[in-house]
């Protein structure tokens, strides 16, 4: 029945598409340019939250000199679809739809979306997008910083599961009521993935929020942008919590290198109970994270962005933990969630399929008396805060 909703939904939406030209033709996909250099610098997007809200995590490429966003009118830098999938694949046929949950709209994300797709031959978009009740996306108001982020988030999605639905429920602002509405809309609308790209600080009675833990869905939040600590809801115990990398690749496309990102967020919660899938020893709690990509901006993504952008120049690089959260969304997309349980789960009873990253830090997490909480903050062999269980080279799970 769900599903059966979500698929009416998005039908109507891809009718509305193709009346107003914004079908995709399959094309060439254009050769990856590498990510931006040292001439760069970056600043998040979304200011940050108050108590009882959450801040989005995209954080875009600026010019160092400027402190304007590195916009060009044509595509430059930032990884490619072609780059991301070569290096998190191979993956499954999978194609079922994908949530996306973020705060506000954007009046412009079906038209940029469409420009991505058509820049790196990906096909039509199948996107569909409510408010956080399932009713019209028209009666929510635009932000343009969440704007971008939602841009961010269905382009990353789009890069590695092209033929998946995409429906993107819009909060209407971005308290923690209000998103926690949306993906329950996400949920009923039969949405097998749920990706959160948004977090805010840990608070008492942030257990009674169950929004995040729905058994038979692979929800994907956040870990943060600010290094080292916790934030909810990527917190929650039944949540994929998604921590960040640095992603280096040879001339080639390939994964020469991944470490910690310092900017990923990482660590053991304040109030939320251990999952019994975990079993690290320096934390009594729920220990964040779970999985991790690229998020690092200097080897960031490339997006299409035409509402915070003047002038036509609407290529940009976007980084933070809001590029990993929807590049591990779509890969379990491709490649199954289970039908029972929690899907973090699942991350660690088949760990060895992911790549383990085992360098880098995000910073301080250690005593002079004791050293043994070092893993939450720093990667080594096998799982750690920062990256969890490592990174996806097409998760393989047994699902």
């Amino acid at each position: 029945m769900r599903r059966t909703r979500v698929t009416a939904v998005l039908t109507a939406a891809l009718g509305l598409l193709t009346a107003a030209g914004l079908t995709l033709s399959a094309g060439a996909a254009a050769a990856a340019p590498s990510p931006t250099g040292a001439a760069h610098s970056q600043k998040r997007v979304c200011a940050v939250a108050p108590a009882g809200a959450a801040a989005c995590e995209a954080h875009v490429v600026t010019d160092a000199r400027t402190g304007r966003p590195a916009a060009t009118t044509s595509y430059s830098a930032g990884y490619s679809p072609a780059q991301l999938t070569g290096v998190y694949g191979p993956f499954g046929s999978g194609a079922p739809t994908v949530a996306v949950v973020d705060a506000y709209a954007n009046p412009n994300a079906a038209g940029d979306l469409a420009a991505y797709r058509t820049q790196f031959g990906l096909g039509t978009a199948r996107l569909a997008q409510v408010n956080q009740t399932g009713g019209s996306i028209s009666t929510v108001a635009g932000d343009t910083g969440w704007g971008q982020e939602e841009d961010l988030d269905l382009q990353m999605v789009s890069a590695i599961c092209p033929a998946c639905g995409i429906l993107y429920v819009g909060a209407s602002s971005a308290s923690f009521s209000d998103l926690a509405a949306a993906v329950t809309t996400a949920k009923n609308l039969g949405a097998a993935v749920i990706s959160n790209s948004y977090g805010g600080a840990e608070f008492r009675g942030e257990t009674s929020w169950s929004n995040w833990n729905i058994p038979g869905v692979a929800v994907t939040v956040a870990a943060g942008d600010n290094g080292y600590g916790v934030q909810f809801p990527a917190a929650s115990a039944g949540a994929i919590a998604v921590g960040g990398t640095t992603l280096t690749l040879t001339s080639t496309g390939a994964r020469a290198s991944e470490t910690v990102w310092s900017g990923t967020g990482s660590g053991c919660s304040a109030y939320v109970g251990k999952p019994s899938w975990q079993h690290d020893t320096a934390c009594t709690r729920r220990t964040v994270t779970d999985v991790a990509a690229v998020a690092d901006p200097s080897t960031g993504v490339a997006v299409y962005d035409s509402y915070g952008s003047t002038g036509g120049a609407n290529w940009l690089v976007f980084g933070g933990t809001s590029v990993a959260a929807p590049i591990v969304g779509a890969v379990f997309a491709r490649d199954g969630v289970p039908s029972t349980g929690y899907a973090a789960a699942n991350l660690y009873a088949n760990a060895t399929s992911l790549y383990d990253v085992t360098s880098g830090s995000n910073g301080t997490c250690t005593s002079k008396r004791s050293t043994a909480t070092a893993y939450l903050c720093t990667a080594r062999t096998g799982y750690d805060g920062p990256t969890g269980n490592g990174t996806p080279k097409g998760l393989a799970l047994p699902f």
